[in-house]
């Protein structure tokens, strides 16, 4: 979506437009997912927290003063939300889903929360392509956060360092750096990271 279309879109939505809000999360919630579920390293977590990022953008968009970086404004929320998940989760290791409540229903576009947006459960993963991505969330969760979270908005995420740095609230150095620093350790990590199949078959 180029930016002028998704400026109308972005006014359709300050509107109540809920094709709008469709459009958003049809643009949005692959990458969204895969950034979440990055930050989290859990599928249930990441289903969760995406949908609470649309029902926050259902929420605030009436207020967002478009500036031609809605896109870094999305990916704020998202991990903010991811942050706050995080921070439970390691203070309190079993967290009812349930605490966090349903959505407000009055807080819900027609339609565009009914069901888990961008996850679209295909044919099953291979086991090798299983493996390859197990070991890379395994890498990741080696990493700091700030890293981590550098490498998710700029390589998977797509988002250009500047408003990286703006949405990290760092010097552009400084989110540079560390992209930098961090794709070097995953590396090493990845390179050292043992078989997770063949760990799971070792005798006990």
């Amino acid at each position: 979506m180029d930016q002028d279309g998704l400026a109308d879109v972005i006014r359709r939505a300050q509107g109540r437009d809920p094709a709008a809000f469709e459009a958003l999360v049809d643009a949005y919630s692959h990458r969204l997912y895969g950034f979440i579920y990055r930050l989290t390293g859990n599928r249930d977590d990441a289903d969760d927290l995406l949908q609470e990022v649309f029902v926050r953008v259902v929420r605030m968009i009436v207020k967002y003063q478009d500036d031609g970086r809605f896109e870094a404004w999305l990916f704020r929320i998202a991990m903010n939300l991811a942050r706050d998940r995080v921070r439970r989760i390691r203070k309190s290791p079993i967290v009812s889903i349930q605490e966090y409540g349903p959505p407000d229903e009055g807080d819900r576009a027609p339609g565009i929360l009914d069901r888990t947006p961008g996850h679209e459960r295909g044919p099953p993963e291979t086991l090798e392509l299983a493996d390859q991505v197990d070991r890379l969330q395994w890498a990741l969760d080696q990493l700091g956060q700030a890293e981590r979270e550098v490498i998710m908005l700029r390589h998977f995420s797509g988002l250009p360092f500047n408003q990286i740095a703006e949405l990290m609230g760092t010097p552009l150095g400084t989110a540079l750096a560390r992209a930098h620093r961090g794709l070097r350790r995953l590396r090493l990590i990845m390179e050292e990271a043992p078989d997770r199949r063949d760990e799971g078959d070792r005798p006990q």
